[in-house]
């Protein structure tokens, strides 16, 4: 049987949840070790689902951090092999009236445009990017800031992740978080409500008093 719930709004990660992207950002965390001397340390699964100026914090913080994101967003901007819309996305985007939807990314603003103007997918009304708060996943403001770009509070809102950093701001932030497993195992996500495989297992319908009634196929 599915789940059936009832929210007013979706918050959508962009990485891993509406494009695949992971392999263009690895291959441009790993050109940015390499070019510190870090291949035998870095470790990839470190980066996933952060701002990059937190990871860059976390792994080097005697380099400055302005110059290191500027030069991981100069590699992420040569390289855009590779990037798909997932499985499921076009149709739910489509379904979706366009004030009850948005995007909060750990990638910067400027990351966020490229990648979705390439994968071809509509940017939606208000956007939240990495440099439009002062603390990134798994703190919970980037969440907070999605649902008050959509004038709801975070009860009323699904956040759909694919990383445990945004599980977990999603989850802090006190909105009902699905993880879908595009990047990580099940066993990384036990923090989400629910999930699922991709979002080819979820469907969304409006209902007259004007709810998004959510379908969920585990």
């Amino acid at each position: 049987m599915p789940i059936i719930f009832q929210i007013s709004g979706i918050l959508f990660d962009m990485d891993g949840v509406l494009i695949s992207s992971t392999a263009a950002d690895e291959r441009s965390w790993l050109r940015w070790a390499a070019l510190h001397g870090m291949e035998s340390t870095f470790s990839i699964q470190s980066t996933h689902g952060r701002r990059a100026v937190d990871t860059l914090a976390a792994l080097r913080p005697d380099l400055d951090p302005v110059v290191e994101v500027a030069l991981l967003e100069n590699f992420d901007a040569e390289d855009l092999n590779g990037i798909l819309i997932l499985p499921g996305v076009e149709r739910l985007l489509a379904s979706l009236p366009p004030d009850r939807w948005t995007i909060v990314t750990s990638a910067s603003h400027r990351l966020m445009v490229n990648r979705l103007g390439h994968a071809g997918l509509p940017s939606p009304r208000t956007i939240i990017t990495a440099d439009m708060v002062a603390h990134g996943k798994p703190h919970p403001e980037p969440y907070l800031a999605g649902a008050r770009a959509l004038n709801l509070q975070p009860a009323d809102c699904l956040v759909i992740e694919d990383a445990p950093a945004g599980v977990a701001s999603g989850k802090a932030a006190g909105c009902k978080v699905l993880a879908v497993l595009t990047s990580h195992t099940a066993e990384d996500l036990v923090g989400a409500d629910w999930v699922i495989p991709n979002l080819d297992h979820l469907s969304a319908i409006v209902t007259p008093a004007g709810a998004l009634e959510i379908h969920l196929d585990l």
